[in-house]
């Protein structure tokens, strides 16, 4: 072990070794003891495939993502499991009813079949997705809530269907979905909002024939605050999935900026949460209501992280947080509960719900309700990463996919880019690097070309990771002098170049030390850490404490790697037993790390593999710190080049 100099580190282990857990963490704990068995109903009731159920698992995918705890993750698996078969049918899913809040939880197949490559999650979430096209729509080309609610489009909807539909069409190649996923937000957007406060109503009506619907407008009557609340998740959880040239994504944006706007004005200047009927706040009968204020924090604050909405708004995200914890959260010792959920919240039906302001203050609150919870760790991820998001904002990271290009077949059987890939969640992949990135506040993109001072213009940090040998990929792109010599020219001006390097049995060296001696780093042709089976003591790595990256001391794992050279400028700062592992070099006004392994693949940091002595993640955390931190903002990535089709957004 070396002891490594400077630095400082506040985020996840950090976070990690206080004396009590996170708030996300505790919720997600009591989620799981509250529903041990993986079925969010009652007890004592079949399971089914349900609405609650996808809040709750949407809540503990955030938190496996944040803490890469397997508990969460199996979780997930087991309760999905439960209800998709080996063939990738659906128990107890409807077809027929042609409900909507059904597809949420198709969020879960796709995160399954990311994960683990399953061909029956795919199966399962294209059930559902082609659905879609036989999905009864308003005249205009609504989705209807269900075939018992004709003509109309209610703002719960947004969320139960569209961040599904975006994230499929986007994973399973069809760009043509977006049109009409933007066009449900439009049609929300344009009928249903109050004209006096900006919020939207939950209803809507097109055939202004229900007895909810005003006979002008179509509208039900109140600005109910948990609808209000899907829609604002809605726009943060679709937006990351449009591509960057579709004109319905500035739309959206626009939209996400008035109804935060809106959402704003009517906070709670007291509690600073939010009111279940949110322009009435203290009127008889009404209350401060949990799951909306939960999902307003979740959209504000992942708005700000993500660059869709104005730091500003990290100011009501936080009051509003502060509220929660204080006017719903009990806690007694480890203990958890979250009070004051809305009960479900409909139109229409038998017995007859009206949209007055007596229905919707007349609905009883739930402590520990499905939805509520699912909110809660939402609004609590992103507060926990909050902390970190300023750093990166701004930024943009690029991955290669020129010297590592190898592809392979998805489920759909179109070649698709893999192996340390920002979209790519199974084994092989940096999606978890890239969660960490954007944790940080960084947007992410891909190289598809051989890089150039110019189509490099526009990051601040990029990555190169395992360059390919043929044995890897029949056409192999090897680095040559004038990539060099345009990677160098980046990297003067202020580009931060991250190099991960492989042994020689996975990937090349001697072409890619051609880009590296730029710098005084030479990967070298020996072979060590070689892992035998599960020996994993053979691929440990004992951080000290201290360091230029590392302020924690960490205990790595890395697998058959290579060794470093390094001369002026570079600087060894990490050895074991005369062998360099990591270098770092400062050339011109950049910054260049290298180390002898991709150590950051979702293998090594999504917790389900590796002993827990290993903590790649925690160390990931604090390696993205330190790169963010290197960035000489102002100087490298003035901006793209109009019209780059290299540069996938």
């Amino acid at each position: 072990m070396v002891a490594l100099v400077g630095g400082t580190f506040l985020g996840f282990a950090a976070a990690a070794g206080a004396a009590e857990r996170p708030w996300s963490v505790r919720a997600a704990d009591a989620a799981m003891e509250h529903w041990p068995d993986g079925r969010v109903a009652a007890a004592g009731t079949p399971v089914a495939w349900n609405h609650d159920q996808a809040t709750v698992l949407l809540g503990l995918d955030a938190v496996w993502l944040n803490t890469v705890d397997a508990r969460y993750f199996n979780y997930m698996k087991k309760s999905v499991d439960g209800l998709v078969g080996a063939d990738g049918s659906l128990a107890t899913y409807e077809p027929g009813k042609n409900r909507l809040l059904d597809l949420q939880l198709g969020r879960e197949l796709l995160r399954m079949y990311g994960v683990t490559q399953n061909v029956r999650y795919y199966k399962a979430a294209t059930v559902l997705y082609q659905h879609l096209a036989t999905q009864p729509r308003t005249a205009s080309g609504g989705f209807w809530p269900s075939q018992g609610t004709p003509n109309q489009m209610w703002i719960d909807g947004l969320h139960e269907a569209e961040p599904f539909y975006a994230e499929y069409a986007a994973t399973f190649h069809h760009p043509e979905a977006f049109a009409d996923i933007t066009k449900q937000f439009e049609l929300v957007d344009g009928h249903a909002r109050d004209k006096k406060t900006g919020l939207l109503r939950q209803g809507w009506d097109e055939a202004k024939q229900e007895r909810w619907a005003d006979k002008q407008t179509g509208d039900s009557a109140e600005n109910w605050g948990r609808g209000m609340g899907w829609t604002l998740m809605a726009l943060v959880d679709v937006l990351p999935f449009y591509p960057s040239y579709d004109s319905g994504r500035k739309e959206l944006l626009e939209m996400l900026t008035r109804d935060a706007a809106a959402v704003a004005r009517v906070q709670d200047a007291k509690t600073g949460v939010w009111w279940e009927v949110l322009d009435k706040a203290g009127a008889k009968g009404n209350y401060e209501e949990a799951s909306a204020s939960c999902m307003f924090v979740y959209a504000l604050a992942k708005g700000v992280r993500l660059g869709y909405l104005p730091a500003s708004y990290m100011v009501d995200a936080e009051r509003g947080y502060k509220g929660i914890l204080k006017e719903f959260v009990k806690a007694d010792g480890e203990g958890f509960k979250l009070t004051g959920t809305v009960g479900a919240t409909d139109l229409g039906g038998v017995p007859y719900k009206d949209g007055s302001y007596g229905f919707y203050t007349g609905v009883k609150t739930v402590t520990d309700d499905a939805k509520g919870l699912g909110a809660f760790m939402l609004a609590s991820t992103e507060m926990e990463n909050a902390k970190n998001a300023r750093l990166g904002r701004g930024e943009t990271v690029m991955m290669d996919a020129w010297f590592n290009s190898q592809m392979r077949a998805d489920a759909t059987g179109k070649q698709i880019y893999f192996h340390y890939k920002w979209d790519d969640q199974a084994a092989s992949g940096y999606s978890l690097l890239g969660h960490i990135f954007e944790n940080f506040g960084a947007e992410l993109k891909t190289l598809y070309v051989a890089p150039t001072a110019e189509n490099l213009r526009d990051a601040q940090v990029y990555i190169v990771a395992s360059p390919d040998i043929p044995a890897k990929n029949p056409k192999p792109h090897y680095a040559d002098a004038e990539d060099a010599r345009e990677i160098a020219k980046w990297v003067h001006d202020g580009g931060v170049l991250l190099m991960m390097e492989n042994d020689t049995s996975f990937a090349d060296l001697d072409h890619f030390n051609l880009v590296s001696e730029k710098y005084g780093i030479h990967f070298n042709s020996i072979l060590r850490k070689h892992v035998e089976g599960t020996n994993w003591a053979q691929g440990k790595i004992d951080v000290a404490a201290g360091g230029p990256v590392f302020h924690e001391a960490h205990t790595l794992y890395v697998k058959d790697v290579c060794t470093i050279t390094a001369t002026a400028p570079a600087k060894a700062i990490l050895t074991e037993g005369g062998d360099v592992f990591m270098a770092v070099a400062h050339y011109g006004k950049g910054t260049v790390y290298a180390f002898v392994d991709p150590w950051l693949y979702n293998e090594y940091t999504d917790g389900r593999k590796l002993p827990a002595t290993y903590d790649n993640y925690a160390g990931g955390v604090e390696f993205v710190r330190w790169a963010l931190e290197q960035v000489s903002r102002g100087t490298a990535g003035a901006g793209a080049a109009p019209g780059d089709k290299s540069v996938k957004h």
